[in-house]
Parts: structure tokens; C-alpha cells; sequence
């Protein structure tokens, strides 16, 4: 057997294994993810899965809509958001406070503004739930 061989033969037997233990369930796995902003006076989802919408509560504060409820509010997002200029403030996307939501049905996340520390809205938002 040639050793093109026992590379093909080895690549085949990883993807297999691999195959095997990563699933539409693993830990690892997204459940939802989501990029919007607020663009020309509407919110606007530019990609998502596992989204069903983005409701903007006030500026800089936003509820995502999952399109499958999750088996509870025992998860972990990440954001981020980008800033809508070349100068000026940064944009972060945070839990603020201990009135925004986690539910299994609806994710809060705020925009903040670093120069005012106060919220502000962004063309791009950028949330990942892992569950």
C-alpha cells in the first residue's frame, strides 16, 4: 500500500470519527447566531440562523427573536458591534443591566457608545448563542 494510500485511507477513518461525534447537538455548536444594525431608521438582519427576528426596544437596545425557543435561559452569547464611522466613539454590545432579558424564547443585548457611555445604535450588531 502506498503511503498516498495510508494518507486517503487515514483521512477517510478522521472524517468518519469526526462525523460520528459532532452533531446538530454538540455543545461546540452555535444554536443561534445573528448580524444586524439599525439602517435607515429600521432594523435590518443582514444574516442569521436560528433567528426568527430583531425587535429594537429603544436606541441601542435590541431583543432577538429565536426562531426555536432554546430548552431554557442556560446559555452563553458573545457580541460585538461595530462602529457606524472612522472616528469617533467605539461600539460595544453588553448586557447592561439586570432587566434585560435571557429567556429561552428571546435574547437582550445592548449597543453602548465608549466615548458617551450611553446607548447608541450601530449598523452592525453580531451575536452568537451557545447552548
Amino acid at each position: 500500500m502506498s503511503l498516498s494510500d495510508r494518507i486517503a485511507g487515514l483521512a477517510a477513518r478522521i472524517g468518519f470519527e469526526v462525523g460520528t461525534k459532532v452533531n446538530a447537538t454538540h455543545p461546540a455548536l452555535a444554536r443561534a447566531w445573528v448580524s444586524f444594525g439599525y439602517v435607515a431608521g429600521q432594523t435590518v438582519i443582514h444574516h442569521s440562523y436560528g433567528v426568527a427576528s430583531v425587535e429594537r426596544l429603544a436606541p441601542g437596545q435590541y431583543r432577538i427573536h429565536f426562531a426555536s425557543p432554546l430548552a431554557d435561559a442556560n446559555y452563553c452569547w458573545t457580541a460585538n458591534a461595530r462602529s457606524p464611522s472612522t472616528s469617533g466613539s467605539q461600539r460595544l454590545a453588553v448586557a447592561a443591566t439586570s432587566t434585560d432579558e435571557r429567556a429561552a424564547a428571546h435574547l437582550d443585548v445592548r449597543c453602548v457608545s465608549t466615548l458617551a457611555g450611553s446607548p447608541a445604535d450601530s449598523t452592525e450588531i453580531n451575536v452568537v448563542v451557545f447552548r
